[in-house]
């Protein structure tokens, strides 16, 4: 039976693992289908709910008290780190277009920074659905991740109970991503349930960005590694505002970049990245 892991990106604290593991199990199912492949074995997919984790802590992240909504004012730190981010990711000459222009907050939140301001419509000339404002949520709770060292440690050791002896296909959705490559490159798995693992996939990963690798110790210009023998598929679109929409392959010789088109309304959806031909042949593959 073809054992895999999904690990989940951001913002499903109000959504079951159930309704979680059935999403993910239909799109899987719906790329499997477009290469005559059947759906996946009941039981292939175990889908941690790691989201679900933070809000039964009751510190962070809870239903009715959600950390990064656009109402709550970023902190500091936050403010630093998504500046960052963007600087890392915009392009010049759009960040050179809105120099010179006042600061129109054109929907954004008027107490922000005015360099992430700045930034932000920057970032809305290449991604002009909101992809600025997207950002900015995203990378919040990513940075909440790289810095609660205490709780990413539960992240990760939930995610690791999911893993069995048959577990060989690793699939991590934007900050899932992280968290999956995180957990793998750390060892953190019993080693007779990593035995079976030969490859990672990533959708829409933010490890495209410097700022995020370095929340992970990585310093800049060190390649990306796994452990020996799980190969690494990287599946983005270059319209997704997450990833810059570029691939990983630039950052190790590792990786296998796949380049898809998840449609305009949202390129960054799980459900599209996981309905992708790339994705289904990793699947089909571990069949054969």
């Amino acid at each position: 039976m073809t054992g895999i892991v999904g690990v989940h990106g951001i913002r499903h604290t109000r959504t079951s693992k159930a309704q979680l593991t059935d999403d993910w199990s239909r799109a899987l199912n719906g790329g499997l289908g477009e290469l005559d492949m059947p759906d996946l074995p009941a039981g292939a997919l175990e889908l941690p709910h790691w989201t679900g984790l933070l809000a039964r802590g009751a510190n962070h992240l809870g239903p009715e008290e959600d950390l990064f909504d656009a109402s709550v004012p970023l902190n500091e730190e936050e403010a630093d780190f998504v500046a960052t981010a963007l600087e890392e990711v915009v392009r010049q000459e759009d960040l050179a277009r809105v120099q010179e222009l006042g600061l129109q907050t054109l929907g954004l939140p008027q107490l922000w920074p005015a360099r992430l301001t700045r930034l932000v419509m920057a970032y809305d000339r290449r991604f002009p659905r909101g992809g600025g404002k997207l950002f900015v949520s995203t990378m919040r709770e990513v940075r909440f991740y790289l810095y609660e060292p205490d709780l990413a440690a539960q992240v990760r050791a939930l995610v690791a109970e999911a893993f069995g002896a048959d577990t060989s296909v690793v699939i991590g959705h934007s900050l899932g991503s992280v968290i999956a490559y995180d957990l793998l490159r750390r060892g953190e798995i019993a080693p007779d349930r990593t035995a079976a693992v030969h490859t990672l996939v990533t959708c829409g990963s933010p490890l495209t960005i410097p700022s995020v690798r370095r929340g992970l110790n990585i310093a800049d210009g060190e390649p990306l590694k796994l452990p020996s023998g799980i190969a690494w598929v990287n599946v983005f679109d270059p319209g997704d505002f997450i990833s810059g929409g570029t691939g990983l392959s630039t950052l190790s010789p590792e990786v296998t970049d796949a380049e898809v088109n998840n449609g305009i309304g949202d390129p960054h959806s799980a459900l599209r990245y996981l309905r992708t031909t790339p994705v289904a042949r990793v699947i089909a593959d571990d069949w054969r």
